[in-house]
């Protein structure tokens, strides 16, 4: 969800921006950016020191309730400059204290995954962008590259630098192929036969349509058992690259078991949503997960596209705020609390998780 102005909904994160800044082709028309002023050596060490204190609370301190947080303007730009006391978090409508603020990077844990079951064209062009994914990340995160249609692929494991990732797409783009399933036929009832002389017409034909068999939600499920046990020091990020298409039928874990999940361990969805198709609702699925958990979605349909979103995702992640606090007042009979954070500077648009679940995950799968 987005609210713009003074409302605001928080959101998950991804990787470093000076590394971005590198990847990134200049824009020749673009202002050139005012210069700041340079902090001194006792200002530079102030601020290390507390971005430090703030990161050593948030690995030890099991009470707080920890959101990353990333503020635009009205025309999508990232403000780097808002101030602790400019953000209001309410926890069941009650405003909460800000125990912890930062703007420190914090390290990714990123699970990136792979739609097995495209269209050609859309394999093909998902295959070619898939060289650039690795292209943001730093030494200081890790990534798990995983494939799924109606099944899961989990990859070897959480890999450390760029080259290791690349070879991991690499083989991730050797592995998918592309859907080879023919038209739906028209369906004909058991008793269909050549008519015969003087028997009555028959309801033509109708088709059956195409129903997916892939099963996103319980990928997505997978992906976040994976990221599970990664510590609270690390940004958990899940990058799905995919069409949106999901056959409900087919998955042992809902929406609801999915989402639950995703809020407990704090988990960031973002998609790139492959396709040429108009129907926003194709994305349905896609957009919830990044609604719900402070993710984002990006709608690509050349390869070009998706190498500058993959850019454009990364930078959204790495420039985060974290606000954290210790919920007081809030509704304690209730597992799930809704979250809302309100800005005192307007214009401006942010995305979170909007909420969190406390208690025991119950993630009650299909037989």
């Amino acid at each position: 969800m987005r609210k713009t102005i003074w409302r605001v909904v928080l959101t998950g994160s991804l990787l470093v921006l000076p590394e971005i800044a590198l990847l990134r082709p200049q824009d020749k028309n673009a202002r050139p950016k005012k210069p700041q002023p340079a902090q001194s050596a006792p200002e530079q060490s102030a601020a290390t020191a507390q971005q430090s204190e703030a990161l050593a609370r948030i690995r030890i301190d099991s009470n707080l309730v920890i959101l990353p947080v990333t503020v635009k303007d009205a025309r999508g730009n990232l403000v780097p400059d808002m101030l602790r006391e400019e953000f209001r978090i309410l926890d069941d409508g009650i405003e909460q204290k800000t125990a912890v603020f930062t703007a420190e990077a914090f390290p990714l844990s990123l699970v990136i995954l792979i739609d097995n079951d495209l269209k050609a064209k859309d394999t093909v062009m998902m295959g070619n962008s898939l060289r650039a994914a690795a292209g943001g990340v730093s030494s200081s995160d890790e990534a798990f590259v995983c494939r799924f249609d109606q099944f899961f692929y989990p990859g070897p494991g959480f890999v450390l630098n760029g080259d290791e990732l690349m070879a991991e797409l690499k083989q991730a783009r050797v592995d998918t192929k592309p859907s080879e399933a023919g038209p739906v036929p028209f369906v004909k009832g058991p008793s269909w036969h050549t008519r015969g002389v003087g028997e009555p017409s028959v309801a033509a034909a109708t088709h059956a349509g195409g129903k997916a068999t892939k099963t996103l939600d319980d990928a997505i499920f997978a992906s976040a058992e994976i990221l599970h046990d990664r510590g609270s020091g690390r940004r958990k990020v899940i990058l799905v690259i995919s069409d949106g298409a999901n056959g409900e039928k087919f998955n042992h874990h809902s929406y609801d078991d999915v989402r639950q999940v995703l809020l407990r361990d704090n988990i960031s969805v973002y998609s790139v949503a492959i396709g040429n198709s108009l129907l926003k609702s194709k994305y349905a699925r896609l957009t919830k997960y990044a609604d719900d958990s402070g993710g984002d979605v990006y709608f690509a349909s050349r390869s070009r596209t998706m190498e500058r979103f993959y850019s454009q995702i990364t930078e959204q992640a790495r420039h985060e705020y974290t606000l954290a606090y210790v919920p007081a007042g809030n509704d304690k009979g209730s597992s799930y609390h809704k979250i809302e954070v309100l800005v005192d500077r307007p214009g401006l648009t942010v995305r979170t998780r909007q909420g969190y679940y406390t208690g025991p995950p119950n993630p009650a799968a299909k037989p």
